[in-house]
């Protein structure tokens, strides 16, 4: 961020030069072309809402809770969406703990405005009682590791996560609708966010000679570009938001030609997001039908539970019937197996 480029003193002055040099020859210091990206790597763990991106070497992980209070008197029907950001100093020698710096202030708000203004996730369906009750979504970013580009990696992140999340159900009851009643993962199957579109940031770094320009530069570019933008567009061309902290100015057509980039990279980022989370929701899906099938499967004498069994079990009068209770399974030693926790993070305890 821009904690890097107030310590260019880092970077010996030969380094700049032999920077902007081989740029002039559509070269980059790690061997990519200027419009090239990173490679980009998504890890979804087993709990719903987490993620992990790498992008090249940096590396940030995020997480997505949610919580019911009182809506906005602006906006009753509406539930809301908060971006908070943490540096560790393990990430980057400039991060300091304790109170968020500019660069972390900064980040944050670039990634909140592609998400708010964009209106990309139905805050209304966050409504749980009007004017009373609504669910307030919260995103966590995390930096691991900070090899330069810190907003793309924690935009991809932050959408990966709010696509995985799953909110509990609630229900109204009481004689006058008014009682909510908050369902555990036990009783009822969360509820996954409602989504519209995917806005992806793509940032643009710029350099003295106004010829050079490189899409997701890394730290080294970051100590001596001169200025940077990050144009926020979903995979139907259609521009979120537009972010750019001062440096150079930039000319109208300079910015159009980001903007064809940022197009095409936001469509192959859109495609790789899609993919990470339809492998994640078939791998849950795959654990829930297994849970299920071993919670609630019945050992009637041997017959085989469902209906595909070549034994009914409703027939005869003395069948001693054992069912495993809902929570346990039984081991193939036949000792239970209780879990823990909730269903996105059930695991077996003896």
């Amino acid at each position: 961020m821009e904690q890097r480029l107030a310590n260019t003193w880092r970077m010996p002055r030969n380094d700049n030069k032999f920077i902007e040099t081989a740029l002039l020859s559509d070269l980059r210091v790690d061997g990519r072309r200027p419009s090239d990206y990173r490679k980009l790597t998504i890890k979804l763990a087993k709990q719903d809402g987490s993620a992990e991106v790498h992008l090249g070497q940096t590396h940030v992980i995020t997480f997505v809770t949610a919580q019911l209070v009182r809506p906005y008197r602006d906006r009753p029907n509406e539930g809301s969406l908060s971006i908070f950001t943490e540096f560790s100093p393990m990430a980057d020698p400039s991060f300091e703990p304790g109170r968020p710096t500019d660069a972390a202030v900064e980040l944050g708000r670039v990634v909140d405005r592609g998400l708010r203004e964009s209106r990309a996730i139905d805050t209304e369906s966050l409504c749980v009682l009007s004017g009373k009750l609504v669910w307030a979504i919260r995103v966590d970013i995390h930096i691991l590791d900070n090899a330069g580009n810190l907003v793309d990696a924690a935009n991809i992140a932050a959408l990966v996560s709010l696509l995985t999340f799953r909110r509990p159900e609630c229900s109204l009851t009481g004689e006058d609708g008014q009682d909510v009643v908050v369902h555990p993962p036990e009783e009822r199957d969360p509820i996954p966010l409602i989504i519209h579109h995917l806005p992806i940031a793509v940032t643009f770094g710029f350099f003295s000679n106004e010829n050079l320009l490189v899409i997701d530069p890394t730290h080294h570019e970051e100590c001596v570009m001169t200025g940077r933008m990050t144009a926020t567009l979903n995979s139907n061309g259609d521009v979120c938001a537009i972010q750019k902290p001062g440096g150079e100015s930039v000319s109208q057509s300079v910015i159009m030609h980001c903007l064809k980039l940022a197009h095409v990279k936001a469509t192959d980022i859109t495609t790789k997001i899609k993919d990470a989370v339809e492998i994640h929701n078939n791998e849950r899906m795959l654990r829930k039908i297994k849970r299920h099938s071993s919670s609630a499967a019945v050992d009637v004498c041997g017959a085989t539970a469902g209906f595909g069994g070549k034994q009914n079990p409703l027939d005869g009068d003395d069948l001693e019937c054992r069912a495993t209770p809902s929570g346990q399974q039984h081991s193939k030693d036949g000792a239970s197996k209780n879990f823990t926790g909730g269903p996105s993070s059930w695991t077996v305890s003896s």
